[in-house]
């Protein structure tokens, strides 16, 4: 095996087979590079465990970024600590049995602190539709999958799931290209689940932010949350026929959102099920689901619920949200059908500081009345309101303009300007990034000179650096 050395120390080992990539990974020191060489690597089953350090990861990489295609039953297995695998495309073929990539070598070998980066799935699926196949398993903690592609997965099983084990995962899943991916046709058709609902009231605290979405239609479920204190923030949800959905599990944060459904067939926002959980900052726009797949809906609650079943919402803050044109702005105290017995109706929510506005009505359906559910300083404008005038919702035209970036801010007379209640410190910043003040606006906009910090998200701006052809 040819080996080459840099000034450091770390040698950098070009390898041509999977026995070729176990042999280099046994021998690996902190720093090294394995290198695999361009071309197509057909039924490689990699296996790659080291050991490396913070500062001195030991990367498993493409000779050149895109240039390495794993096709036929390719699969790879991670173990071990500081790994870096970067540059791969998995296309032409389906995962023999499990995974296509999987953070651990097996049950008792998982990854920590290890990374996949700049990486392709693309339509890499089972000749049987219905065989569950997931793309990537996270397992381990404190692992991270960014800069990556995945599109056009057709069969059954979430494209990414992150699995709990005894301590909180502390995963990061950042700036992906999550592209298209068609309805199933039943459940299972999640883009990403963080948990399950053995699991669900454990807390797994990942953090997934700066990815866009893209016609994940899968199912209605196009990230499942079933696990506690986890964070979706900073996101763009394109054209997607399903909802950001926490089905299961406590104290999760939704956050600096952009949902863009253009009018497209039953794109939704978020769905609530469970206690203490913050929806804040998102801005949800030509959507038009309904039902599950509203912009926004809270459900009901079973009592004595089961794991797997719907536990009541309590404790919810929907906070300085934007919604415009949506077919069915929110959903209140939705009776679960599937499975029966909901009627535990939200309790002790707040909402506050929102704007609605829409030509659909109404723009409030209650299925359940709430119970001691505060409104403040919210501003409904356009269609029927839905329910009895209650204080704490005016319905005074917002006055939003369509700014040039494509997204409905407040005009310079907007009633949205300086009144929003400042009873939520721990909110310091818009959706742009820009600070809020001692004076909020209502909405997910505030009024600010400052430089936009985020903003939609579009192809450019994620997945990895190598152009990906689905």
């Amino acid at each position: 095996m040819l080996l080459l050395t840099s000034a450091l120390g770390a040698a950098e080992r070009p390898v041509s087979d999977a026995a070729g990539i176990v042999a280099a990974a046994k021998a690996a020191q902190p720093g090294d590079v394995i290198i695999l060489r361009d071309g197509v690597w057909k039924d490689a089953d990699i296996r790659f465990e080291a050991q490396g350090t913070l500062d001195a990861p030991i990367t498993l990489r493409a000779q050149t970024p895109g240039k390495v295609i794993l096709s036929g039953q390719s699969r790879l297995r991670v173990a071990g600590q500081y790994v870096v695998v970067a540059g791969l495309w998995f296309k032409d073929g389906h995962s023999p049995s499990g995974e296509v990539i999987a953070l651990r070598t097996s049950s008792s070998k998982h990854a920590r602190h290890c990374r996949i980066t700049n990486c392709a799935i693309t339509s890499y699926n089972p000749p049987d539709r219905d065989t569950d196949s997931k793309w990537i398993s996270l397992y381990g903690t404190r692992n991270r999958v960014d800069r990556c592609a995945f599109a056009g997965k057709q069969t059954a099983g979430a494209t990414v799931v992150v699995w709990l084990s005894e301590t909180p995962n502390e995963h990061l899943i950042d700036h992906n290209y999550f592209g298209p991916r068609p309805p199933l046709g039943a459940n299972g058709g999640e883009t990403i689940r963080v948990g399950d609902s053995d699991t669900s009231m454990s807390n797994s605290r990942t953090v997934v932010e700066h990815n866009l979405f893209e016609k994940c239609s899968g199912e209605v479920e196009i990230v499942s949350n079933k696990s506690c204190e986890n964070v979706y923030r900073y996101n763009t949800f394109l054209n997607c026929q399903g909802a950001l959905t926490l089905r299961h599990g406590n104290r999760c944060t939704v956050e600096g959102n952009f949902f863009l459904g253009n009018n497209q067939k039953n794109t939704g926002g978020v769905r609530i099920i469970g206690e203490d959980h913050l929806v804040y900052n998102n801005y949800f726009t030509g959507l038009t689901g309904t039902d599950l797949r509203s912009a926004l809906s809270l459900l009901n609650g079973i009592p004595n619920s089961p794991l797997h079943g719907y536990f009541q919402v309590k404790r919810a803050m929907v906070i300085f949200n934007t919604f415009v044109d949506c077919r069915s702005s929110w959903l209140i105290g939705r009776v679960s059908r599937d499975p029966p017995g909901g009627i535990l109706p939200p309790e002790d929510c707040i909402i506050a500081n929102n704007i609605v506005l829409g030509k659909k009505g109404p723009l409030v359906q209650e299925d359940s009345k709430p119970v001691n559910l505060r409104w403040q300083a919210n501003l409904f404008y356009g269609a029927a309101l839905g329910i009895a005038r209650v204080p704490g919702i005016d319905e005074i035209d917002p006055q939003l303009k369509l700014a040039t970036d494509g997204l409905w801010r407040p005009g310079k007379t907007s009633p949205a300007l300086a009144r929003g209640v400042t009873d939520y410190p721990f909110i310091q910043s818009d959706i742009d990034g820009q600070q809020r003040g001692t004076k909020p606006d209502i909405g997910c906009d505030q009024a600010s000179s400052a430089p936009v910090q985020r903003g939609p998200l579009t192809a450019d701006k994620v997945g990895p650096t190598w152009q990906v052809a689905p």
